[in-house]
């Protein structure tokens, strides 16, 4: 049997081609490497799947790992897809559901990308990770690399979340914090892997495989809707892996003609206080400009310049999406409703993609026939 009908890499921007047993990171162009599957190699039904262990795993033919036996895992995956009544009904949206990775690992839906990308960077013969981190991903990637064996060096704002600077420390990693944004920490982590050459720098979309973690968002959300998708995914985008992932997912799984129909309408939500993307989408610019004196409470958008900012505005475009701006008041807000009306604590990146909902009801952007989808980044309880 096919453990993984990973077949290539390539870029999406030149359609270069890069052998996908090396070691890679971005393509000679700048761009982010995708990998590409041949799937005619897929054997299993949607039934075979259904029957697996409920963990993102059960996907592993379109997984890069061609080893079960190289498989980092915390037992991730198969997060709830809830439906939000109360809320759905004060916002004029009585089919408001929302996917809450608060559950997973590691307590945000970062522990995706580090168990498929730890797994493949372990099997390619990598002794240790290295990224700059606004806090979450960070503390998946310390605790899949200890998971894996793998070293770990981390570079952090001083203003993330304490509690995922202490994720880092307790599981051993090498932690810089400093005082700016996640940029100037990328900086310094180029800068520590010029001496560390058998480290590899998992940075956000510098390679491959992250993002095929992160697209099993989209693969169980269209098996938890019984192999269909929903009219709308809202989805707060910092570095924006999470959209552009489900995109792919979707994508993949039309392909494999398992599913039908228009695709989902993709919106990104970004705060007033980082909003790189609205600014590029309203302009229909193909690329985003980098977004000056970036702050939110919503710490993980804050990206000033996404690296996958075009691979995010073609998700967008593609879909007929669209990209809205939430202030942090409206974000606190609608993070405290939810908890209230709802009983589930999110976090605040989530919560923006509520306030997003109740804004694009408000405009007339979504209708009360939409069936529409929220994603829940991490849980609440680690923002103190």
């Amino acid at each position: 049997m096919t453990y993984s009908a990973l077949h290539a890499l390539e870029c999406p921007a030149c359609g270069a081609g890069y052998d996908p047993e090396l070691v890679n990171n971005l393509c000679a162009c700048g761009s982010p490497l995708f990998a590409r599957y041949d799937l005619g190699q897929v054997r299993a039904s949607r039934e075979e799947i259904a029957a697996r262990p409920p963990t993102l795993w059960r996907y592993h033919e379109l997984l890069p790992v061609r080893s079960p036996s190289s498989v980092i895992s915390l037992g991730e995956g198969m997060t709830p897809l809830l439906g939000l009544p109360r809320l759905g009904a004060e916002y004029g949206l009585p089919r408001l559901l929302m996917k809450d990775e608060g559950l997973i690992p590691t307590g945000s839906f970062k522990a995706r990308g580090a168990a498929v990308g730890a797994s493949r960077a372990r099997e390619l013969g990598v002794t240790g990770i290295a990224m700059p981190t606004n806090g979450n991903a960070g503390a998946a990637w310390a605790q899949y690399a200890a998971r894996g064996g793998l070293a770990s060096l981390i570079a952090m704002p001083l203003g993330a979340p304490v509690i995922t600077r202490r994720e880092c420390e307790i599981a051993g990693a090498e932690l810089y914090l400093l005082d700016g944004h996640i940029g100037q920490c990328g900086a310094l982590i180029a800068e520590e892997l010029a001496t560390r050459p058998d480290f590899q720098d998992v940075s956000t979309l510098k390679e491959p495989y992250r993002l095929e973690g992160k697209k099993t968002m989209g693969l169980e959300l269209v098996e938890q809707l019984g192999w269909r998708t929903p009219d709308v995914i809202l989805y707060p985008t910092g570095g924006g892996v999470g959209l552009i992932g489900i995109h792919k997912a979707l994508g993949e799984l039309r392909d494999l003609g398992w599913l039908t129909g228009p695709s989902p309408r993709l919106v990104a939500v970004q705060s007033t206080g980082c909003a790189p993307i609205v600014r590029a989408f309203e302009q229909r610019a193909p690329r985003a400009e980098p977004w000056p004196d970036p702050h939110t409470v919503a710490f993980g958008l804050t990206v000033p310049k996404p690296l996958g900012d075009a691979l995010i505005l073609d998700a967008l475009y593609a879909t007929e999406g669209t990209a809205i701006a939430v202030d942090d008041e409206d974000t606190l807000a609608e993070q405290a409703r939810c908890a209230r009306l709802e009983g589930a604590f999110i976090c605040p990146e989530g919560a923006a993609t509520l306030a997003a909902a109740r804004a694009l009801r408000e405009s007339g952007w979504l209708t009360p026939d939409d069936e529409v989808v929220v994603l829940n980044t991490g849980a609440g309880i680690k923002y103190p």
